[in-house]
C-alpha cells in the first residue's frame, strides 16, 4: 500500500466533502434521547441520519456491492448500518455514534453549540469530534483502500443514535442484526480520546458509569425560614451529609470499597507511560481557574484517578431557585443529578444498586430520600493486543503521525465495547478517536482537530488492510 497516496487521497476527501459536511452536521440539534424526551416529533435525529446516509450513499458506487440501511426498530432511536463486501470471509465492525450531548452554557464568544466556526484546523461545535465525524472517517478509510485495489476483510459499519445516553438501544440492534453482523474478528471504534495530537492514542480501557436523581424533601411546601429554621432540618443539609457516605467532602475520594476494584499491573505501567509522554498536559489541558490546582501533583496517580478509580459528579440541581428570586424560605426539597464513574472491570448495574441503598437506608430525621436510578453501564478492559495489531498501529502510528503509539484508558464511557467484548471475546479491539486537549467534548468550546481526525482515517485504512494480510497468512 502507498501510503502517501492514502494520505492525499483521505486529506483531500475530508478537506472537499467531510468538514463540509460536518458543518451541516453541527447545525442539527439532535440531543440524545435523555436530553430531548421528544427526540421522535422534533425530527432532528432523522435531520442528521439522513445527512450522513445521504453522503454515504452518494459514496457507495465507489465501493462494489456495498449496502447502506436505516433500520428502525419500534420506539427506538435509528441506526444506520453499512454493509461493505470484502475479499475473505472475516469481518471488521466500525462504530460511531451520531447522537449529541446537551448545549451547555458558557461558550465564548461567536461560538455555540448549533453554530459551526471553522478556526485554522479546529471546527468548533457540538458533535463533530463526538461522534459525527466516525462514520466519514470510516467510508473514507475503505474508500481510501478501493481507490489502491487494497484487500479487506467485510466491513460492517454501525452508527448508532443513543450513545450519549448510555446506548439502551443498542442491545437490541445488536440483536436484531446478528446474522448479518456475523462474528468479527476485529472491531474499530472513533468514539474515543487521545492525549494529544502528536501520536496516535489507543484506548485500553474505558470506565463504566451508574447515576440517577438523588431528591431530599422534608417539608409539603416552602415555609419562612425565620420561622423553621432550627426546627426543620434543611433539605440542603441533609443531602450534603447523604452524599458524604459516598464521597469524601475534603478529597474527593470515593468511599465504599465496593466500588473499587483492582487495577492490573499493565494498566499501572501504561499509565506511568502516559503520564511520561504528557507531563503536566495531564491536567493543564483543562480551563482551571487562576490559581486552581489539580486533586494531586502525581501525574501517574492522575492518569488513574480518571481511568480506574470511582468518581462523583454532580450534573444538574432542582428545587434552587435562581439567586435574583431566592427568598427567604426553608425549601421544600433539594434535588440534584448524581454522575458515577466506576472501574472498567465493575459491574455497573450492582454498583447502580448499591449506589441507591446506600443513599436510601436510614434516612437522618426520617426525611423522605429518594434515589431514581436512570443509567448504569459498565466498563470495558481492553483485550491483549495480537502481534500484528500491535505492530500494525505502531507502523501506522509512525506513517501518519511521525510518532510512536501511546496508549491509555479513557474515563469516558462506551457500552458498545462492553457489549461486543462480552458477545465477541477473540475479536481484537482498535479504539481510537479526536478528543484531545481542550477539544471539551459535552461542554462549551467543543471542537474537531482536523488534522488529528484525517490522520485517524489514514490509521484506520492502514490496520484494516494489514488486517486482511494477517488474515490471510493464519
Amino acid at each position: 500500500m502507498d501510503t502517501a497516496r492514502v494520505t492525499r487521497y483521505i486529506s483531500d476527501l475530508w478537506d472537499a466533502e467531510i468538514v463540509p459536511q460536518l458543518v451541516e452536521y453541527i447545525r442539527i440539534p439532535n440531543k440524545s434521547p435523555m436530553f430531548d424526551k421528544d427526540w421522535a416529533a422534533h425530527g432532528h435525529m432523522d435531520a442528521a441520519v439522513k445527512l450522513m446516509e445521504a453522503w454515504a450513499r452518494s459514496k457507495l458506487p465507489l465501493l462494489p456491492g456495498a449496502t447502506l440501511e436505516v433500520v428502525r426498530l419500534e420506539g427506538r432511536t435509528p441506526l444506520i448500518y453499512i454493509e461493505v463486501p470484502g475479499q475473505n470471509e472475516d469481518t471488521v465492525v466500525l462504530y460511531g455514534h451520531l447522537d449529541k450531548q446537551p448545549e451547555m452554557t458558557g461558550w465564548s464568544e461567536g461560538l455555540g453549540p448549533w453554530t459551526p466556526v471553522l478556526k485554522g484546523d479546529k471546527l468548533y461545535g457540538r458533535g463533530g469530534a463526538d461522534d459525527g465525524y466516525a462514520i466519514f472517517g470510516s467510508v473514507a478509510a475503505l474508500l481510501a483502500l478501493q481507490e489502491q485495489n487494497i484487500p479487506h476483510a467485510r466491513c460492517v459499519i454501525l452508527i448508532e443514535a443513543c450513545e450519549e445516553s448510555g446506548s439502551y438501544d443498542l442491545p437490541y440492534y445488536v440483536d436484531h442484526l446478528a446474522p448479518r453482523i456475523g462474528n468479527p474478528s476485529l472491531v474499530v471504534c472513533l468514539d474515543s480520546g487521545c492525549g494529544n495530537y502528536d501520536q496516535l492514542w489507543l484506548t485500553t480501557s474505558l470506565r463504566g458509569m451508574t447515576g440517577g436523581e438523588l431528591t431530599v424533601q422534608v417539608l409539603e411546601e416552602g415555609v419562612h425560614s425565620g420561622d423553621a429554621s432550627g426546627v426543620v432540618p434543611s433539605s440542603f443539609r441533609i443531602l450534603r451529609e447523604l452524599l458524604s457516605r459516598l464521597e469524601d467532602p475534603e478529597t474527593g475520594r470515593i468511599k465504599p470499597n465496593e466500588l473499587y476494584a483492582e487495577i492490573p499491573a499493565q494498566r499501572i505501567e501504561q499509565a506511568k507511560a502516559a503520564a511520561g509522554v504528557l507531563g503536566k498536559a495531564v491536567y493543564e489541558k483543562f480551563p482551571f481557574v487562576e490559581g486552581m490546582q489539580p486533586v494531586t501533583e502525581d501525574l501517574t496517580e492522575l492518569v488513574l484517578n480518571r481511568t480506574w478509580r470511582p468518581q462523583l459528579a454532580v450534573t444538574g440541581a432542582e428545587g434552587l431557585p435562581p439567586l435574583e428570586s431566592a427568598g427567604n424560605v426553608l425549601r421544600p426539597k433539594t434535588s440534584v443529578k448524581l454522575s458515577l464513574r466506576v472501574p472498567p472491570t465493575l459491574d455497573g448495574a450492582k454498583a447502580g444498586e448499591f449506589v441507591k441503598q446506600l443513599l436510601e437506608k436510614d434516612s437522618p430525621y426520617g426525611a423522605k430520600v429518594t434515589f431514581k436510578l436512570e443509567k448504569d453501564g459498565s466498563g470495558w478492559n481492553a483485550p491483549q493486543l495480537s502481534p500484528w495489531l500491535e505492530q500494525a498501529v505502531a507502523e501506522a502510528s509512525q506513517h501518519y503521525f511521525g510518532a510512536p503509539a501511546a496508549y491509555m484508558g479513557e474515563g469516558g464511557s462506551i457500552p458498545f465495547m462492553g457489549m461486543l467484548g462480552a458477545k465477541f471475546p477473540q475479536a481484537q479491539f482498535l479504539i481510537t478517536g479526536v478528543l484531545g486537549p481542550h477539544s471539551n467534548a459535552h461542554g462549551p468550546n467543543e471542537f474537531l482537530h482536523i488534522p488529528t481526525g484525517k490522520k485517524v482515517s489514514m490509521v484506520v485504512a492502514d490496520v484494516v488492510a494489514r488486517h486482511f494480510q494477517q488474515s490471510a497468512r493464519s
